[in-house]
């Protein structure tokens, strides 16, 4: 019985069953066009807070790889599942809004696409879970439990709350919802119902803390692993916080503060990016020690730049407004400086990061240049050729070195 079972589990949990998976979800998100068009919206852009097709793609494409790859981690199962909830609550909420809005409740089946709009809840609950079980699908330590069947249950009465409240509204004909298609009912609960939004409140509280915790935790095994395995949580490490700044590029933040919407929207574009890619980047090991030159160049470039702007408005604010230059030369000038500067100030900031960030390479970059210093006096062919098997033998840790002159009166 147990072996029969155990068969079983195998052939559902599979690379074929990914593949139609994958498939089914993409024929979700082909869907979402007509019917974006039917609402009058763009499937590029969010709407009323759901999640627009450039965030469900990069987690389709990394559940897939992750779930025909290795079929066994869960993880990837999670991130394909989370691609499909997410498309699947944008698709019925496309539909509500053409139905319940423009069209007065005319079209058929629209209390199905009501049913299907609160699809978004599964998809952040089981967020939470990739972050817990990276990267080989199973808990940290077996102390985790005690916080994973209080989270698993409490996400559970959340999302069956969340469809009782829109079955409810589909039986009283009371079907209201906003411009992202969401049931009004679920986020203005009001008499009897108001104790929804405070339990969803409270929900939500616990969701943030489950996801700090679950960083916590992977921290706090990141300071006592070593080799593969802290390369591996650095690169989760990464994803997240590349997801914290893409959400909090899509909050009115930079928006208030005068960012132009093709910055934000290409800042939360690589924010959803970022956290899946880099999370099949690490379950699969595929250039996984390259985490250190991507840390190291990420920051210096942010940096950079941050330094760079700031000296451009420096330079125009004093041109225009203390020396009283017209505002086009100054703003030339300015851009010239900053340009003038950038080479210079990238190398300052580039070297200062890999000192601390990617210390490898700036190891790696001193023993090269001393190792140029000392070619430029060199004139015994041995020593020249020993010195270049110990300088490339402490740089690049090499499983083996040998040098290879041409030519025997050389």
């Amino acid at each position: 019985m147990i072996t029969a079972l155990a068969a079983g589990r195998r052939r559902l949990v599979s690379p074929s069953t990914a593949l139609v998976l994958g498939g089914l979800v993409l024929a979700l998100m082909v869907i979402e066009f007509p019917l974006a068009g039917l609402a009058r919206q763009n499937v590029l852009l969010a709407h009323g807070g759901s999640a627009p097709l450039t965030a469900s793609v990069p987690f389709w494409v990394i559940g897939l790889v992750l779930a025909w790859r290795k079929p066994d981690n869960p993880i990837g199962w999670l991130i394909l599942g989370l691609a499909g909830f997410l498309t699947l609550s944008e698709d019925a909420s496309f539909y509500a809004v053409a139905d319940y809005r423009l069209r007065g409740g005319t079209l058929p089946y629209g209390w199905l696409a009501m049913l299907a709009q609160p699809a978004w809840a599964p998809a952040i609950a089981s967020s939470g879970l990739m972050v817990l079980l990276f990267p080989d699908g199973r808990l940290p330590s077996p102390r985790w439990r005690w916080a994973l069947w209080p989270y698993l249950v409490l996400a559970a009465l959340w999302i069956v709350g969340a469809v009782a409240f829109t079955v409810g509204a589909i039986v009283a004909h009371n079907i209201r919802v906003d411009s992202g298609g969401n049931l009004l009912a679920l986020d203005n609960s009001t008499g009897s119902a108001a104790w929804w939004d405070v339990a969803q409140n409270a929900f939500f509280v616990i969701l943030a803390i489950s996801w700090v915790a679950s960083l916590t935790g992977q921290a706090l095994t990141y300071r006592r692993s070593s080799g593969e395995r802290r390369q591996q949580l650095k690169w989760l490490l990464a994803g997240a916080v590349g997801a914290a700044v893409g959400l909090v590029a899509s909050f009115e933040i930079l928006s208030n503060l005068g960012v132009p919407a093709v910055v934000i929207n290409l800042i939360t574009a690589l924010g959803w990016l970022a956290f899946p890619a880099c999370l099949g980047v690490g379950i699969l090991k595929y250039r996984l020690f390259d985490i250190d030159r991507v840390i190291s160049r990420t920051l210096g470039y942010a940096l950079v730049t941050g330094l760079l702007v700031g000296v451009y408005a420096g330079l125009v604010l004093l041109a225009t407004q203390v020396l009283g230059f017209a505002s086009t030369w100054a703003v030339a000038a300015s851009t010239l400086a900053a340009a003038g500067l950038f080479t210079p100030l990238r190398r300052r900031v580039q070297r200062a990061v890999d000192r601390r960030f990617n210390r490898a390479r700036y190891d790696a970059d001193r023993m090269v240049d001393a190792f140029a210093a000392r070619l430029q006096d060199a004139v015994d062919l041995d020593t020249v050729r020993a010195d270049l098997a110990t300088v490339v033998r402490a740089a690049l840790e090499p499983a083996q070195v040998s040098v290879w002159i041409s030519g025997s009166a050389r």
